[in-house]
């Protein structure tokens, strides 16, 4: 069973609290201190074995070392109100982490800009239903990032698989949900508002969001994870025969404009790789050899200004430490030249999102701020 389907009893929530505290303990000098970073996708959460909140982010963010200057929060069902209708519900984790940034935003836990950019959940299935809940979103963060706002879309999870195993029960999901029509209904009111959507879902489904992405052309989409690596369960023992599947069809999604890649999670345990229960920790070299033939694929097909590396911290904490993370990603690309690094390391992401520019995000040295069309 995976880490992130670990239920909550008393030694899974033991087991999770060993392991990060394990990885965290192993540390690196940053590599390329001065390359300035967005954090394109992290998450804040209290559950069973983590507590992770602005302090802790905060804390890994300054051990490791690295120029992170801002962030993006990403939805995954936390501080969700505990009253109300319950398609209202996910509103209070937007509120949440506008809170946190507003804390951030005061300058009294530093010069990083934590939750700069908030995508939230709201169910899509509920069609034409889901457009009161999106504008609540859209509220309670003060507008949208385009506009001034810090809200910038909706991921609705959608990974699906015939192992139920795969599947989380907190998100409702199934082959076909992607096409059906109140799903489409839904994602409609996406394109209405001007908000992104973060696609999570597993290898085999890039299909079904490239059929998502044809039928909304002018609706951004951020794949998460690589497009949702598998290594455990039937795909244990697979890599190769999995890859070439990937890679087969991320061929046919990177001629879809509207889509981006997400480079990073691959420190769930789902994805297979093994660091998570591995004895020692892994250094940035072990992971940069693991994850370079995914990552550098994703380059390669979606070109730099197409992609953006993700933490999804503290999901991948599990496996790594912050900034070992950030340094196997600059291994990977370690021959990009300073121009790729800015777009794959913040340029993607602010312009994805529609960060805002002001004085706590100027590069250090000569880096060009001026964000470049898409």
């Amino acid at each position: 069973m995976s880490t992130y389907l670990l239920d909550s009893c008393a030694d899974s929530r033991v087991l999770i609290s060993k392991r990060i505290a394990q990885r965290s303990s192993c540390k690196e000098e940053a590599l390329e201190p001065n390359q300035m970073i967005v954090d394109a996708h992290h998450h804040l959460y209290v559950r069973p074995g983590v507590t992770y909140l602005l302090d802790n982010l905060i804390s890994d963010i300054r051990e490791s070392g690295h120029d992170v200057r801002a962030t993006v929060y990403m939805q995954a069902r936390s501080m969700y109100r505990s009253h109300g209708p319950n398609a209202f519900r996910p509103v209070g984790e937007t509120e949440f982490a506008n809170g946190v940034a507003a804390m951030s935003a005061s300058g009294i836990y530093g010069k990083e800009y934590v939750c700069s950019g908030i995508v939230g959940f709201a169910d899509l299935m509920l069609g034409d239903g889901v457009r009161p809940v999106l504008e609540a979103h859209i509220g309670v963060c003060g507008g949208r990032t385009s506009s001034g706002g810090r809200f910038c879309g909706i991921r609705h999870p959608s990974a699906w698989d015939m192992d139920t195993r795969l599947c989380n029960p907190a998100y409702p999901s199934s082959e076909d949900m992607m096409r059906s029509k109140a799903f489409r209904a839904g994602f409609m009111h996406l394109d209405r508002l001007e908000l992104t959507f973060d696609a999570w879902l597993y290898f085999h489904q890039i299909p079904r969001i490239m059929a998502l992405a044809d039928a909304f052309p002018n609706v951004p989409i951020a794949v998460n994870h690589c497009g949702g690596v598998l290594g455990i369960s039937a795909y244990a023992n697979q890599r190769e025969a999995v890859f070439d599947y990937w890679r087969t069809q991320l061929q046919f999604l990177s001629l879809r404009p509207n889509v981006m890649m997400k480079l990073g999670g691959l420190g769930m345990e789902i994805s297979g790789f093994g660091f998570e229960s591995a004895d020692k920790a892994p250094n940035s070299l072990a992971l940069a050899r693991a994850w370079r033939p995914w990552i550098e694929t994703c380059i390669e097909l979606f070109g730099p200004k197409r992609c953006m590396f993700e933490s999804n911290f503290p999901a991948d904490k599990v496996s790594y430490g912050y900034g070992i993370g950030w340094n196997a990603f600059k291994r990977i690309v370690s021959s990009a030249t300073p121009d790729e690094k800015d777009e794959l390391f913040w340029r993607t992401a602010m312009g994805f999102y529609h960060l805002p520019l002001n004085e706590a995000l100027q590069p250090l040295g000569t880096h060009d701020i001026t964000l470049k069309p898409q």
